[in-house]
């Protein structure tokens, strides 16, 4: 959820390349490996320099952020449940 509260809120995302994050950031973030300090540092020096960069983060994760909406999870859960049952 911070990934996609922080797109929302029209931030540019530095998330990691761990675990489902990837899935839910897409390539609307700026993955990195959690463990890498020196990497971490790379990626906010450069979505601090390049304003490029920190725009077109800051638009995908506003276009992203928008297939999250909780009535598309509730239609999806209920399409899950409809398959279950038959």
């Amino acid at each position: 959820m911070p990934v996609l509260e922080a797109m929302a809120c029209g931030v540019p995302v530095i998330t990691s390349n761990a675990s489902s994050i990837p899935e839910v950031a897409g390539d609307a973030a700026f993955l990195i490996d959690p463990y890498d300090v020196q990497t971490l540092a790379e990626a906010m020096g450069s979505v601090l320099e390049d304003q490029n960069l920190h725009e077109s983060l800051r638009t995908r994760g506003l276009e992203r952020v928008k297939a999250f909406s909780w009535e598309s999870t509730a239609h999806q859960t209920l399409e899950v449940y409809k398959k279950c049952l038959i």
